[in-house]
């Protein structure tokens, strides 16, 4: 059906006034045989900053630290030890971005639902403070069963109810009230209530099971350069939580810029780079073929949808690897004037800027793409240096430490590339790291296929569910 109908009298009786046709779509298709949302659900707006209550450390998780399976990595704050590397969380905090949950609640991302970063709040997951950006619902039955349907058989549903708009899809509370969830589904779900959630349960032991062997791809690298060369992360961790600290006028006499704040002066700051400076007198200057350089601006209307070359921000490599977005094509004409800053294979992309940066990404493959200004292109001389072992160290703990200490700027702090040419780096030879990157690709090879049967695991599950609305 190409086209469809409504009247404004059906329009005016919506309360939210919407018009979309998607939303109008679902709304007819659900005229007759459902639960109304509130029927199994209510939603809880509680939270805010209180400062009584946050007292120690505790943890806090924003919708980036969760991901589309419903697993989470909060981070580990302490107002009483609070530093500038978590500065953007405190923040936030401050302003009342946070809230407590109960055991069963669920969370949903308010921004792009469509990534199904749904949170169920079991008991590992319960003592964390969430961000406000998530909606937090408590079912008023079946919590786990209504849970794994929102992310399956009602899936749909929910994206009906959505605000695509010209950006990413979003929902809101007065969206949610308007989700109608088939009556006849709901009915066979009780009825089959008590065998489903076996079922449920004994996935999920299994789910627990392969969880605790997983590891994150920067544990992984910290890891391996710890045990390589012998890091002291214990000692680096504990200088991290002093808050005062003197220094001798001579210090602040001797850096070029005769920089003299707390931050740049850190004790944890000079230890890293005496760490860093034991093992090799090397910096990456040493290593490079040619001067890092700074990337190119775009206007609007150098994009171009039939573009062949990508324009790569900021937002292409926050994830860590260069991820082209076909929304991101720029034209030949823009290409062309602007070939100096292209990239090319086993080049490394660094964010300069803003809140994201320090964060790195390699070109693993041959593209037409232009770098954008906010990032820094650093190319290594492949015959003295590795690449990949290069783009592991600059996403090393330590190194990153050292984007945080050098940094500069008041609200839109910057890293140069004057001053990232002499940070130290690694004086090994070639197979040496050759053998290093090889052991970590290993381990995150490993860790993919755990993810993979965790997924697998996961469409269990749904697969219990269908079946029991089907017989």
């Amino acid at each position: 059906m190409l086209a469809q109908k409504t009247t404004l009298h059906d329009i005016s009786n919506e309360k939210s006034l919407r018009f979309d046709v998607d939303y109008i779509k679902y709304q007819q298709a659900h005229a007759d045989g459902f639960y109304a949302f509130n029927e199994l659900f209510s939603i809880v707006s509680e939270g805010g900053y209180d400062d009584s209550v946050l007292t120690g450390e505790f943890k806090y998780c924003e919708i980036g630290d969760s991901d589309k399976n419903g697993d989470i990595v909060p981070v580990s704050l302490n107002f009483d030890l609070r530093n500038l590397e978590d500065e953007s969380y405190y923040t936030k905090i401050e302003k009342g971005d946070i809230t407590a949950v109960d055991l069963d609640d669920i969370l949903i991302a308010k921004v792009r639902p469509n990534l199904k970063k749904y949170i169920r709040i079991t008991s590992d997951k319960q003592d964390v403070y969430y961000t406000t950006a998530f909606i937090r619902l408590k079912a008023k039955e079946m919590p786990e069963l209504l849970y794994y349907c929102l992310r399956s058989i009602f899936y749909e549903d929910l994206m009906a109810i959505t605000r695509q708009g010209k950006g990413y899809p979003t929902i809101n509370e007065k969206d949610l009230v308007s989700l109608k969830l088939n009556s006849s589904v709901i009915d066979k779900l009780r009825s089959n209530y008590p065998a489903i959630t076996v079922l449920i349960k004994d996935v999920e032991e299994k789910i627990l099971n392969m969880r605790s062997k997983t590891k994150s791809s920067q544990e992984i690298i910290d890891s391996v350069f710890q045990r390589e060369f012998g890091f002291d992360y214990d000692k680096f961790e504990e200088l991290k939580t002093h808050r005062y600290y003197t220094t001798e006028k001579v210090f602040i006499s001797n850096n070029p810029d005769l920089r003299f704040s707390a931050k740049f002066h850190r004790p944890a700051g000079d230890f890293v780079m005496e760490e860093l400076t034991r093992i090799s007198d090397k910096k990456i200057k040493h290593f490079i073929s040619e001067p890092i350089v700074l990337g190119a601006s775009i206007s609007p209307s150098d994009f171009d949808e039939s573009g062949e070359a990508y324009y790569v921000s900021m937002a292409t490599i926050k994830t860590l690897e260069v991820v082209l977005d076909e929304t991101q094509l720029v034209s030949s004409s823009y290409f062309e004037a602007k070939k100096a800053k292209s990239l090319q294979r086993n080049d490394i992309v660094v964010a300069r800027s803003g809140v994201a940066i320090g964060k790195t990404a390699i070109v693993r493959d041959e593209f037409d793409g232009i770098f954008a200004d906010f990032t820094m292109r650093i190319r290594f001389d492949e015959a003295k240096y590795n690449p990949q072992f290069a783009y592991y160290y600059l996403r090393s703990k330590y190194f990153q430490y050292l984007i945080e200490v050098y940094k500069k700027g008041l609200q839109n702090q910057n890293i140069f590339p004057i001053v990232m040419q002499e940070f130290p780096i690694p004086d090994i030879s070639l197979p040496e790291q050759q053998r290093i990157v090889d052991e970590i690709q290993a381990e995150i090879e490993n860790q993919e296929q755990i993810k993979a049967e965790i997924a697998s695991l996961r469409n269990q599950i749904d697969e219990v569910i269908i079946q029991s609305i089907s017989a």
